[in-house]
């Protein structure tokens, strides 16, 4: 299960906790697109214990969008580095 939390000040930052699988990548693409054009958004992922390979390409393609993964825990970013790699 997936916790989002939002915050907001200068900038936005979606803090998430929990597994982030393939099921939560449609609804976490939503809650992205909702926010106003313009505005930093942040993914702190602090919390965040487990992760699968499609929540990897969704990570991947949202620091594509200079979307900032903020507290990304050393092996996601290391998944990320590897499938950048590969494609």
């Amino acid at each position: 299960m997936l916790r989002v939390q939002r915050s907001a000040d200068r900038y936005v930052v979606f803090t998430l906790s929990g597994r982030m699988e393939a099921e939560n990548i449609t609804d976490l693409e939503i809650l992205l697109r909702s926010e106003a054009n313009g505005r930093r958004i942040v993914l702190d992922l602090r919390d965040v214990t487990l992760v699968n390979r499609a929540a990897v390409s969704f990570l991947d393609r949202c620091e594509a969008d200079n979307i900032t993964l903020e507290n990304c825990p050393p092996y996601i970013r290391e998944w990320i580095r590897r499938q950048r790699l590969v494609t």
